[in-house]
């Protein structure tokens, strides 16, 4: 499975350390943003990388739902679980929950079905910036704190009309972004087709935090030292 390179599972726990999570957000999510990178002060795992080893768990069911509770730390002992009321839960040695997911409707187990939806979602998600947020937040008037931008998951889901999609791909269809204060809520909705066919569609929740007011030169830093670190690491072996 293409995502043994970004855990470690021992006696039962999953560990993903700050190395195999930076990797993947660039590899994989094509997502440079600084919470992901190895010595960041408040560094934390993709909700991708969670979101994709439950699929590789559980299977892809039609109808699923993410709710991220908190930040994964480099090498914390993750416990992935199905709880009798149907829950998945992901939680640490001291019970404490980072992701929580609700499904339904049917379940498929084949890989390549898995790994196709895997990669093309995360492929999507991993473009919250600059593609997706910039356009939002220059509408509105607000940024984050360009010293230390701060954007976290707080929820996505979907539901899929049929699971046996080929070659499937994933379409923005709009976005907001709610602004209260020092925190913003963007929203993105998207289709999911396959083979030219809407097969289902989605949405996921980011929390943006410390906005500030829109500084367009500023703005235009963190795009140009976003595209950077992605050109030094298509160039690194």
């Amino acid at each position: 499975m293409f995502l043994d390179d970004f855990h470690t599972r021992t006696d039962g726990w999953i560990r993903i350390s700050a190395e195999q999570a930076s990797r993947f957000a660039k590899r994989v999510a094509g997502d440079f943003n600084p919470i992901h990178n190895v010595d960041a002060r408040r560094f934390c795992v993709p909700g991708d990388l969670l979101f994709a080893l439950v699929l590789s768990h559980y299977g892809l069911s039609q109808n699923m739902s993410f709710r991220f509770l908190s930040m994964v730390g480099d090498g914390v002992p993750l416990c992935f679980h199905e709880d009798d009321d149907g829950l998945i839960r992901v939680c640490d040695e001291q019970g404490k929950g980072y992701l929580e997911v609700t499904r339904s409707g049917e379940t498929t187990h084949d890989a390549a079905v898995v790994e196709a939806f895997t990669r093309c979602y995360v492929a999507f998600s991993g473009k919250n910036f600059p593609h997706y947020l910039k356009p939002l937040m220059e509408e509105q008037g607000v940024m984050f704190n360009p010293r230390r931008p701060l954007v976290i998951y707080d929820s996505m889901g979907f539901s899929l009309d049929r699971l046996n999609g080929r070659l499937p791909s994933l379409e923005l269809l709009d976005s907001s972004l709610e602004v209260a204060g020092k925190r913003g809520d963007a929203l993105l909705e998207f289709r999911i087709t396959a083979g030219g066919e809407a097969v289902g569609s989605g949405s996921k929740k980011l929390v943006v935090s410390g906005l500030c007011d829109y500084d367009a030169a500023a703005m235009d830093e963190v795009v140009a030292e976003f595209y950077r670190l992605k050109a030094a690491d298509e160039r690194a072996p």
